[in-house]
């Protein structure tokens, strides 16, 4: 399962996996892995992204995991 909503409202703010990795104190290949659904957000980090970078959205809409096809 991937992160699409998340994957989609990054773009649309221009934000990149080093800005994710910067905010979470991880390495942007961690970042990679978890947007292409290889494993999870913690419920801390879905909450810090999105109270910082996505409070516009409900945390639900931007941690919406699709179904990969």
């Amino acid at each position: 399962m991937m992160y699409d909503n998340l994957k989609v409202l990054m773009s649309r703010k221009n934000i990149t996996n080093e800005v994710l990795a910067r905010l979470l104190g991880v390495h942007r290949d961690t970042i990679a892995n978890k947007l292409a659904g290889e494993s999870e957000f913690t419920y801390g980090q879905a909450e810090l992204i999105h109270e910082t970078l996505f409070p516009e959205y409900s945390i639900r809409y931007v941690f919406h995991r699709a179904e990969a096809a």
